[in-house]
């Protein structure tokens, strides 16, 4: 597993030269959202596509 610190330098090698410091901010917020998202999924588990389909059509159906 890589550090933060090599995480951010991997990002900003990938990002072009002329990016702003918003561009910065908004791609490091997402890449922890999806740290965060990959961990909980791993903690609580998942649901498969016929399951979130199921039950999005009992909140829509009403």
């Amino acid at each position: 597993m890589s550090t933060a610190k090599e995480e951010v330098k991997a990002l900003l090698d990938r990002l072009p030269d002329d990016c702003s410091l918003e561009d910065v901010q908004y791609h490091l917020y997402v890449v922890e959202k999806i740290r965060r998202g990959i961990e909980r999924a791993e903690k609580e588990g998942v649901l498969s596509q016929d399951e979130v389909e199921r039950k999005l059509n009992k909140w829509t159906s009403k």
